[in-house]
C-alpha cells in the first residue's frame, strides 16, 4: 500500500536504510545547499529525483545529488544502452550499457618479441 511518512529527519530509521516499494519520505529543508547535503549524507545513492518550475534550478540541485540516475521534473529513461547503477551502498557497479559491458569484461594484454608470429 502506498504510504507517505512526514516531518522525517535524516537521523531516523526510515530515512537512512534502502526502501524498495511505494512508499515517500518527507524530509524537510530549509534550501537547496541543504537538501543536497541531506541527500547526500545517504549511505545509498540508486535513484533520486527533482522537481521545481525552474529548470535551471533543477539541473543545478541534481548534477550535485550523488545518485546513480536522476529523474528531473519527472523525467526517466531506461533503455538497455544507457548504464543503470548506483552510488555509494547502492549496487555493485554498472549493468547495461558500454559501461554494464565492461565491467563483466576481464581485460588481458598478451606482448611478444617484434617479428614473432602471433
Amino acid at each position: 500500500e502506498p504510504t507517505v511518512f512526514v516531518d522525517v529527519t535524516n537521523d531516523m530509521r526510515i530515512a537512512q536504510e534502502e526502501i524498495f516499494g511505494p512508499v515517500l519520505v518527507v524530509i524537510p529543508f530549509e534550501d537547496d545547499e541543504d537538501a543536497i547535503r541531506i541527500a547526500n549524507e545517504s549511505n545509498y545513492g540508486l535513484s533520486g529525483g527533482v522537481s521545481s518550475a525552474d529548470f535551471d534550478r533543477a539541473m543545478s540541485v541534481a548534477r550535485r545529488v550523488r545518485t546513480g540516475s536522476m529523474s528531473v521534473n519527472g523525467g526517466m529513461c531506461i533503455a538497455g544502452d544507457i548504464p543503470f547503477g548506483g552510488y555509494k551502498a547502492s549496487g555493485i557497479g554498472r549493468e547495461w550499457g558500454v559501461e554494464g559491458i565492461e565491467e563483466f569484461t576481464e581485460i588481458k594484454m598478451l606482448a611478444w618479441p617484434v617479428g614473432q608470429a602471433a
